[in-house]
């Protein structure tokens, strides 16, 4: 399966670059299984690897700012 390289920044195996045992399906979003961490196995979120999106260069979009407003309005009624 090859190897990860471990990238969300608050990760405390951050740069580490894990061996790939098998990846699987967890609420809908890929997670890989990786032999490392305490117990000798440690699950990652795709997206904190390497092999995830890459980053947007904005945090928020215009469009995003749009739908936020839209959903904090219909919680609180206004």
């Amino acid at each position: 399966m090859g190897f990860v390289v471990v990238t969300h920044p608050f990760h405390p195996l951050t740069g580490q670059r894990l061996e790939v045992l098998y990846t699987k399906a967890r609420g809908g979003k890929r997670v890989v299984v990786c032999s490392g961490g305490v117990s000798g196995l440690i699950t990652l979120p795709l997206s904190w690897t390497d092999r995830g999106e890459q980053p947007q260069l904005q945090r928020l979009s215009v469009e995003g700012l749009a739908e936020l407003a839209a959903a904090t309005r219909a919680i609180f009624g206004r």
